[in-house]
């Protein structure tokens, strides 16, 4: 796509439902890359955190790293909308905080989407059908990046849903410094795509880069921002139920290494759902 062509994008991310679910540590940097791939113009970016104005006052230490994480998420661009952490007591004297962002990001989002093109929802909460209906109907094409508990129904309803697990480098892998994601010696984060039981091996595919084109999956075409490596059963952890492969639902984290005929998958666990 052209750079004068190039389309407005919203990126709204709700960092407390990504944190507890699996995206501790997300890189926002890579999460706007994504967002904005294509020549994406981002117009907005909104993070919306909880912030628990009680615990600062007696723990420095909290109120410096949450400070400096705001401070971070401003130097990529983000808008930083605070959640004040209001304190509630059960019936059986449980103390208990809640900070829910949902209806603020919600309505941020219809409200912006007048000057947008597309619209990247971070966050596997099902409260946002509706608003993932809403954007698409005031002509926004609606993605959505989540890890884990995702609601089935939100990655049904929007154009497109991608696990933030086979994003490469947005969620970074132990072991991986100096590597390029998807060169030989790296560790990536991948799907089993195609498995033949009576031939004992299969082939993994991940997602080499960032860009346009993810819809093309083939990975023979040189327009695919995929790749493919094979997989032979002694290279899958034990634990793991080969009778359930091919599964697109299964992520796996897996060596690159050089094979015979190209790209080998080696020391293969599967990271979701969890074992």
């Amino acid at each position: 796509m052209a750079k004068d062509k190039s389309q407005k994008v919203g990126l709204y991310v709700d960092v407390a439902n990504i944190t507890r679910n699996g995206g501790y540590g997300m890189r926002f940097d890579i999460l706007r890359d994504f967002a904005c791939r294509d020549y994406g113009d981002p117009i907005r970016l909104n993070a919306y955190v909880a912030y628990d104005e009680d615990r600062a006052r007696t723990d420095n230490d909290y109120k410096e790293r949450t400070l400096n994480f705001y401070s971070t998420l401003r130097d990529y661009g983000f808008k930083v909308i605070e959640k004040t952490v209001t304190w509630f007591v059960d019936e059986a004297g449980y103390r208990y905080g809640k900070a829910n962002a949902d209806l603020d990001m919600a309505v941020d989002a219809l409200l912006q989407s007048e000057n947008l093109d597309r619209v990247l929802l971070a966050t596997g909460d099902g409260d946002f059908v509706q608003v993932v209906r809403a954007l698409q109907n005031k002509g926004c094409r609606v993605e959505a990046v989540a890890f884990q508990n995702v609601s089935s129904l939100l990655k049904r309803e929007v154009d497109l849903f991608m696990s933030g697990y086979l994003i490469p480098n947005l969620l970074p892998i132990d072991g991986n410094d100096g590597k390029r994601w998807g060169e030989v010696g790296s560790r990536v984060r991948g799907v089993c795509y195609t498995y033949y039981h009576t031939k004992n091996y299969g082939f993994m595919r991940f997602l080499e880069r960032i860009g346009p084109g993810l819809w093309i999956t083939d990975t023979r075409k040189s327009e695919s921002p995929y790749n493919t490596a094979f997989v032979h059963e002694t290279s899958f952890d034990p634990s793991i139920d080969r009778g359930q492969l091919p599964n697109r639902e299964h992520i796996f984290e897996f060596d690159i290494v050089k094979g015979d005929k190209g790209l080998q998958a080696a020391n293969i666990v599967r990271i979701y759902p969890s074992q």
